[in-house]
């Protein structure tokens, strides 16, 4: 069998052959300049390590090879969460591990101040969205089609309507603060050693101080909002994990829980402010937030590693 990591490489290769493919064949068609972002990205990398900006070949070169890797990347990422039992059909695969390459691409140009997604007309959108779906379909097909020993072994069941539920929930806890995503399920969990317990609790405290201080990042910053949103989708994948279950809806749905999350926090902490001290806004969604990741874990964590056994044997 082929490990996950060598699989994702091969399925990144395939999918960003594809990807060029197809956006230099609509480049051919409608005659139009190819985009120049990821030499754009190599300037500001450039200037904000302080380095002189590469020469004309040597910064192409640079720029080539930054969307190679992030296509390879993609498809580690892509084969790792198959492999822990995200296991999507074709057509929502596609379209998932295309988001997420597109998503790859612009979150650091946006965060470097090279592009603003906002601005992009429906045409931009469109020229950049078909290539991408075409990756995500080609990568997706790779990795479907060549299983890892793992999940030969780990057979997953649908997940159940109450897991998806849960699991949204807790992608909001996530988008108010952020390191539940991983202590809810982990303090929840039986068989969590010590030492993994004390550091969740020690990472939830440290946010709840952090939260409170005049220096902290806003969550929804294009440097901030990534990791809240794949720790929604971690931690649901945690909670699909210990329940034996196909974990792919119930990451999607943490992640758009802790899209909303992060963005209702926002909301909410601009209305409270005008009324009450922000530290008690803050305390306020402290209170709900770590309540919320109680409601989604603490179901569930009793059947521990048994429904996950049954499984395996079926």
């Amino acid at each position: 069998m082929t490990g996950s990591v060598a699989r994702g490489l091969a399925a990144g290769a395939v999918g960003t052959t594809v990807l060029q493919t197809v956006t230099y064949l609509d480049v051919l068609w409608r005659g139009r300049t190819p985009g120049a972002v990821p030499e754009r990205v190599v300037d500001a990398l450039a200037a904000r390590l302080g380095r002189k900006t590469p020469d004309g070949h040597r910064r192409a070169a640079l720029g080539a090879l930054l969307d190679v890797g992030t296509g390879l990347g993609v498809g580690v990422l892509a084969s790792a969460t198959r492999s822990h039992g995200a296991r999507f059909s074709g057509p929502a695969g596609a379209v998932v591990t295309g988001a997420v390459a597109m998503a790859a691409a612009d979150g650091p140009a946006a965060a470097l101040g090279v592009t603003d997604p906002r601005t992009r007309s429906a045409a931009d959108w469109a020229a950049a969205a078909v290539p991408h779906l075409a990756y995500g379909a080609a990568l997706h097909g790779v990795v479907s089609a060549v299983p890892t020993a793992r999940e030969q072994r780990d057979r997953r069941t649908p997940a159940p309507a109450g897991l998806v539920l849960r699991s949204a929930v807790l992608g909001v806890a996530t988008g108010g603060r952020s390191s539940l995503a991983l202590a809810g399920p982990a303090l929840t969990d039986r068989r969590t050693r010590p030492s993994i317990r004390a550091g969740a609790l020690a990472a939830v405290g440290g946010e709840l101080v952090a939260d409170k201080l005049p220096g902290t990042p806003a969550r929804t910053s294009p440097q901030s909002l990534p990791a809240r949103l794949l720790g929604g989708a971690g931690g649901a994948g945690r909670l699909a994990g210990r329940e034996g279950a196909n974990a792919a809806v119930p990451v999607t749905v943490g992640l758009l829980g802790a899209l909303a999350g992060s963005f209702g926090g926002v909301a909410w902490r601009r209305w409270a402010s005008r009324r009450v001290p922000d530290w008690q806004a803050a305390l306020v969604e402290d209170a709900l937030a770590l309540a919320l990741a109680a409601a989604a874990c603490v179901p569930g964590r009793t059947n521990g590693g048994r429904a996950r056994l049954r499984v395996v044997r079926a």
